[in-house]
């Protein structure tokens, strides 16, 4: 009973990360008409506040140490930090400038794009079923940059931008809250010297657009931590195939909300160009869970060869056999 409980608390999690990062692009329009580049500095400037409490409040300070003493690790951090200012910023100038839609496919593509990376960067090898999600999803681009009349650039940069971040971020092995604090602690600085020059210039809009607006700018800070910790309060309590589902969440919020509330323009190209993308997406799920069951099965199966037979009364205890034909073979992974 226990276990149904912290799963279903972990789903609830789950889903509140996601939706959250679903429903972003309502909020940065609210911030006009402040540029991409200064809420995106404000990002960065409030995020390390709302972290830093989380911190002092978890009382989670020793990896700061770790990660001092380790140039290399401090390297990756700031590498890390560096790709995703360029993932955070052309998300937030796409969705204020009407390519909520385009930005959207840019997460929809990002399993494909993860995978293509995985063969190219690590040598990994990948399964028929996964090949062809590649191979489709190759196909819906070249559809969507006929439909757009140029590739579907803030797509790629975005889709690229996670994926290189996933990567660098599974070579670093820190949690969550840990991670974005140190991210957001190497960009503090150049992000809080870009608004003070701002405010020299007269360009700022953090103290000329009234509190409320100000107010808002603040509360970047509580909008990129807060999924975050949700995210990382399902990530343990949830199995990861059941958080690869949920991932999905929140680019079919952000193109509904391009289609419906936006109303972004979806011509019969773009939707064949879409659809491509959902049907790759499907076939990686579908290969996904079912390489997961023969996981579990031949997991299971291990585990009730190796357990003790129990002896019967009066009954010798035969000896365990040698026959390879006396256990199942194993399936050739495909």
């Amino acid at each position: 009973m226990k276990a149904e409980n912290e799963q279903r608390t972990g789903l609830l999690y789950g889903f509140g990360a996601y939706g959250m990062w679903g429903l972003v692009p309502l909020f940065w329009p609210l911030l006009k008409p402040s540029g991409a580049i200064e809420i995106l500095a404000h990002r960065m400037v409030w995020s390390l506040g709302v972290v830093g409490v989380l911190l002092l409040a978890l009382r989670r300070w020793s990896w700061i140490r770790d990660l001092l003493r380790t140039p290399r690790k401090l390297a990756l951090t700031a590498l890390a930090a560096s790709v995703i200012s360029v993932n955070w910023g052309l998300y937030i100038w796409a969705v204020n400038n009407g390519a909520v839609v385009e930005a959207s496919l840019g997460y929809f593509i990002n399993p494909l794009v993860t995978i293509a990376i995985g063969v190219l960067l690590l040598g990994e090898r990948l399964r028929r079923a996964q090949w062809a999600a590649v191979g489709i999803g190759v196909a819906a681009v070249l559809v969507l940059a006929i439909g757009y009349g140029r590739p579907p650039w803030i797509s790629l940069v975005l889709a690229f931008s996670f994926a290189t971040y996933g990567l660098i971020k599974k070579k670093l092995n820190m949690g969550g809250v840990e991670s974005l604090a140190a991210e957001t602690a190497l960009l503090f600085l150049p992000a809080l010297g870009y608004l003070l020059w701002l405010g020299a210039q007269g360009r700022s809009s953090f103290a000329t657009e009234g509190p409320g607006h100000a107010s808002l700018l603040a509360a970047t800070g509580l909008v990129t931590a807060i999924p975050l910790v949700c995210f990382g309060a399902a990530a343990i309590r949830v199995p990861l195939s059941t958080l690869g589902l949920l991932q999905y969440l929140a680019p079919v919020f952000q193109f509904a909300l391009g289609v419906v509330y936006f109303h972004e323009a979806m011509p019969p190209e773009r939707w064949a160009g879409f659809s491509l993308v959902w049907v790759a997406l499907a076939l990686l799920t579908w290969d996904a869970l079912r390489t997961a069951r023969r996981t579990r099965a031949r997991l299971e199966a291990a585990r009730t060869a190796a357990a003790p037979v129990p002896a019967t009364a009066g009954a010798p205890v035969p000896a365990p056999t040698a026959d390879p034909a006396a256990e199942p073979a194993s399936e050739p992974a495909t």
